[in-house]
């Protein structure tokens, strides 16, 4: 089951926020993250771990419904790498 935004702003609000600020502070963590990663800027959480841009080229690609062959667009990806203490948390259960 994956953690959902609501799941998030309920974990915020046992923290004694009221709803509707545990709801302002969980959007305005992404929109801080959204925007860092629009402006190309890393997000590091440490011990967590770190969000980048990444610039990928334009490539050959092929539809695999007909075998088509097709040019794919230079595009920017949002990577994710997880800390070393993250790995060793979810390696170690």
């Amino acid at each position: 089951m994956a953690l959902t935004k609501n799941k998030i702003v309920e974990y915020v609000n046992e923290l004694g926020f009221t709803k509707k600020k545990s709801v302002e502070i969980v959007e305005s963590l992404l929109e801080i993250i959204k925007s860092s990663l629009e402006n190309s800027e890393d997000v590091l959480v440490s011990g967590f771990g770190k969000f980048c841009v990444k610039e990928k080229s334009t490539r050959r690609g092929r539809n695999p419904a007909t075998g088509a062959d097709l040019l794919l667009d230079e595009r920017n990806v949002v990577t994710f790498k997880c800390s070393g203490k993250l790995r060793e948390s979810i390696n170690n259960k």
